[in-house]
């Protein structure tokens, strides 16, 4: 029998209101590998006042002190690397290799804001007056909640709670349903590192349960949100209603440009690197490759290449792509791929289940691209979060800026191409938050910031480095005469 892992509130592990739990299992082989608790609204609400009595307490304590104990808690997720990959792999699916680099990612994002809780504090500025000090004071906001995707479930923990927690504020932290095990395991790190009670609090439990009383609380000031463009407008506009600060990172449909003075092989590498790998299940994967005409059918060619060779299988085995997370994803994708055949695009290759032997009791399915897709298909519109990649035809170098930007997503975007000038424009002129150049979509660095445009994002603050602290913390201006 799965052992239950307990929410964690006031720095003691405990069960649900009603003691229900739910299932969460391998998306390769459909075995049950965690039983977590379906918490209620009365759970929400015992969660928030413990982290609302712990708020005092966290907020003066010295910068130096909150970062030594991020710097523990780093070290506790380091020790446990080997132990929290596999768990990320059995719950998500992720390749291991992917899901290693993913729990490296979240320790280095802990021993990052570690660091930086050193240096929080304001600005002295130069007063108009005489005997008068002008300075500025960075305090915390109060108590954050932090509702967090499937799909990196311990990196976008890990860089919303380090910036939350370095600033003095507390914390009530929702992890996804889907794969919430090493976003708990994060919560053990912390409590293992000593974090005081109630500075930290995870509940589990459906987010229709969980969610709505939590933005919806008066003691909750700030709320951190990533996920689907659908769910997250209903979270900022929920969290307005008393002028909270909300952040929301969604959805995305990223391209990237393909030019003629592209090496059209390292062109058909960073597209199908990101558009295939994590299973396309990422907010900045690859879905639209925009080439310019001269070399569309070679590029084509290649893409197709790349991608009858990806090796799919259980993410145990290390290959180059896993399953998707659940029946209800790859059901999603197949829909989105008929889709794209019945519209009139040209199915390349992939667009069906896999079946047999390894793949039976999994959620699996084959790396796909389709040509000849035209910009007011469904395909090259609506996020699919699956490893499905169209090819758009361009005729020109401003025509693919246009059809670059003619999406209601605006989160990264990049360009293949040997000419500065191209580059260059591309760079001032797409509308995306992440913009690459010889690149692919997917992958960040976690000292600058991170946000999108559109309706990739609420526009408000972004995520990550020096933001990462701004969203989680307010300014006070003191005008000091002596």
């Amino acid at each position: 029998m799965t052992p239950v892992t307990d929410n964690y509130v006031d720095g003691a592990w405990c069960g649900a209101e009603h003691s229900e739990t739910f299932s969460v299992t391998n998306p390769a082989t459909g075995a049950v590998v965690g039983e977590y608790q379906s918490s209620t609204e009365n759970d929400v609400e015992r969660a928030i006042q413990a982290a609302a009595s712990a708020q005092d307490s966290w907020a003066t304590t010295p910068g130096t002190q909150r970062g030594a104990i991020l710097r523990r808690a780093a070290g506790e997720l380091d020790a446990r690397a080997e132990e929290l990959t596999e768990l990320l792999v059995t719950e998500e699916g992720k390749t291991w290799t992917e899901a290693a680099g993913e729990v490296g990612r979240a320790v280095d994002i802990f021993y990052y804001y570690a660091e930086k809780a050193r240096d929080l504090g304001g600005q002295v500025k130069s007063s108009s007056a005489e005997q008068t000090q002008l300075y500025t004071v960075s305090e915390p906001l109060g108590v954050a909640a932090i509702i967090t995707p499937w799909n990196y479930p311990i990196a976008i923990p890990a860089w919303k709670l380090a910036p939350a927690l370095a600033t003095g504020n507390t914390v009530v932290f929702k992890p996804a349903s889907a794969a919430p095990g090493v976003g708990v395991a994060i919560v053990e790190c912390l409590e293992a590192a000593g974090l005081p009670e109630g500075v930290c609090n995870c509940i589990t439990g459906s987010g229709s349960v969980v969610v709505t009383p939590l933005l919806a609380h008066e003691a909750i000031s700030a709320v951190s949100f990533t996920g689907s463009t659908s769910v997250g407008k209903t979270v900022a506009q929920t969290a307005a209603d008393d002028l909270k600060r909300v952040q929301c990172e969604m959805g995305g449909k990223n391209p990237t440009v393909v030019m003629p003075s592209a090496d059209l092989t390292l062109a058909a590498e960073i597209v199908a690197s990101g558009g295939f790998g994590t299973t396309g299940q990422s907010c900045t994967a690859t879905s639209r490759a925009i080439v310019h005409s001269d070399v569309v059918d070679a590029f084509t060619d290649e893409l197709v290449e790349g991608a009858t060779s990806y090796a799919v299988g259980p993410g145990i085995d290390d290959p180059d792509m896993g399953p998707q997370i659940s029946k209800a994803e790859l059901d999603a994708t197949l829909s989105a791929i008929a889709d794209g055949t019945s519209e009139g695009a040209t199915l390349e290759t992939g667009g069906s289940q896999l079946e047999g032997d390894q793949y039976d009791d999994g959620h699996f399915v084959e790396p796909t691209v389709f040509s000849g897709v035209e910009p007011s298909m469904s395909i090259a519109r609506e996020e699919i979060f699956g490893p499905v990649v169209s090819v758009i035809e361009a005729t020109g170098f401003e025509a693919a800026i246009e059809l670059a930007n003619d999406s209601r997503y605006g989160l990264a975007a990049s360009i293949v191409t040997d000419d500065h000038t191209e580059a260059t424009q591309f760079i001032n002129e797409v509308e995306a938050g992440v913009v690459k150049v010889n690149q692919k979509t997917t992958g960040l660095e976690l000292h600058v910031p991170f946000g999108g445009m559109k309706d990739s994002s609420t526009n408000t603050y972004r995520e990550q480095g020096d933001a990462g602290l701004e969203f989680f913390t307010t300014t006070k201006t003191v005008y000091d005469a002596y």
